[in-house]
């Protein structure tokens, strides 16, 4: 009794491979035929150019043959698409697929520009993202002093988000370095600004010079505020956070000052992606906010 009831099972799952099998060819046929269509192309054409015969390509199209990966690579090819979109079902629209195939063309760099680009164009409206102000940069440029300057003027809350991390982790920064290293220094901070998002639509915040190096979180940022780097020299940085009482940076102040040196060149790149920004070097905080009022109601 036991054998039989394998038997039947198995029977049953071999039919049901079958049944998918048949129309996993049959779906990559009419890819084939709808792939060719969309670019004009004649049965015949196709096959000369993938130098598969087009017999051979007719069975393939009304899914009545099994072609080979290599087959499927020399007419996917031919067609100008990836093997992947030929095997994979699309529920894409053809304009989606033409943007695919058109980033994967571009470098790294170049890829980045563009998501940036489609964030800022096709993200949130531009007029909702002004709402909320977001100052990023390293400490000592000046973020927390024009920021909350800022949010007086125009009646808006004020957030520090290191200091709502504090709150959430119900300890001090460098407690949650400690405990939880950068990896969940990180995931805190992402989480904090996501609560900062979906609870202000309205709001000045700043956040942490080092935000920058979580591009996801990073970009989190660049969609849903209105960003400024707020920027200013080595020199300026390490003055401003000696002048707030912080003596650490004198302790090797040459060795400290190359390292101011080189965090900044090397985010420099990432803090440019900012919508503006303000360079407070030499300047009176009075003058800055003025300049950072106006690059927001512009």
């Amino acid at each position: 009794m036991q054998s039989t009831d394998k038997t039947e099972i198995l029977g049953a799952t071999r039919f049901f491979d079958e049944a998918a099998d048949t129309e996993f060819i049959q779906s990559l046929g009419i890819r084939v035929r709808e792939s060719r269509a969309r670019r004009g192309m004649s049965r015949k054409s196709l096959a000369q150019s993938s130098n598969v015969s087009e017999r051979y390509l007719a069975q393939v199209e009304s899914g009545e043959t099994n072609p080979s990966i290599m087959v499927l690579r020399h007419v996917a090819h031919a067609l100008g698409i990836s093997l992947v979109e030929l095997l994979e079902p699309q529920q894409s629209s053809p304009e989606y697929r033409l943007i695919s195939r058109f980033l994967e063309q571009l470098s790294p760099n170049r890829l980045e520009e563009a998501l940036l680009r489609l964030m800022r164009d096709f993200g949130n409206e531009d007029a909702s993202r002004r709402k909320r102000i977001a100052l990023v940069g390293l400490r000592g440029a000046g973020k927390s002093t024009l920021g909350r300057a800022l949010a007086g003027e125009l009646a808006l809350p004020f957030v520090e988000l290191n200091s709502a991390i504090e709150t959430e982790a119900g300890m001090s920064l460098n407690e949650v370095f400690m405990l939880y290293g950068q990896p969940g220094f990180r995931r805190l901070e992402r989480r904090c600004l996501e609560s900062f998002i979906a609870q202000h639509e309205s709001a000045v915040i700043t956040v942490g010079g080092g935000i920058v190096s979580e591009a996801e979180t990073f970009n989190l940022l660049l969609m849903n505020c209105f960003t400024v780097w707020v920027k200013a020299t080595p020199e300026e940085h390490m003055s401003r956070v000696v002048a707030q009482g912080d003596f650490r940076p004198m302790e090797g102040n040459t060795e400290a000052m190359e390292d101011m040196r080189r965090i900044l060149v090397a985010r420099e790149p990432l803090y440019s992606k900012a919508d503006f920004t303000l360079d407070t070097t030499g300047r009176r905080p009075e003058d800055c906010l003025v300049q950072l009022h106006q690059a927001i109601t512009t």
